[in-house]
């Protein structure tokens, strides 16, 4: 439970970090309009601190499940989807805010990384439910 709530506790501080530097940097560099910056903000707090709080309640009712191997699956390729999502976010934010025009390949390598960041938390969250599976198993049995 430990686990889960530190977790939580270091992405509700990069959601904050990552919602003042999409506020300051656009107002730094005059930059008014939509760019992928904002999506940081909520990514992390609804994605990594809202999942990890949830978890730890998890934990308390079904001691079990950290012990699960794809508990531990879902951990690792969850939180790297989520850094891999947020970075590209924010590295293709930082392009528009500059004003910087990416060739039709950069601008699709960002986009696949990113899409790869989205596959990750996807199949860490297919390893979540296989594991709250069997953990809830143990409980009933």
């Amino acid at each position: 439970m430990k686990k889960m709530i530190d977790t939580a506790f270091v992405y509700m501080i990069l959601g904050l970090v990552a919602g003042v530097f999409y506020r300051e940097f656009t107002k730094f560099m005059g930059f008014e309009g939509l760019t992928t910056l904002r999506a940081m903000h909520p990514h992390l707090l609804a994605l990594g601190m809202g999942i990890f709080l949830i978890l730890a309640l998890f934990v308390r009712v079904l001691p079990a499940l950290p012990s699960e191997k794809t508990f531990h699956w879902f951990y690792i390729l969850y939180n790297a989807g989520l850094v891999v999502t947020v970075g590209l976010f924010a590295v293709r934010g930082i392009f528009q805010v500059n004003g910087t025009l990416l060739s039709a390949g950069a601008s699709t390598a960002i986009s696949g990384i990113a899409g790869i960041g989205h596959m990750l938390l996807g199949i860490g969250l297919f390893c979540l439910f296989i594991a709250l599976k069997k953990a809830a198993g143990k409980v009933e049995a």
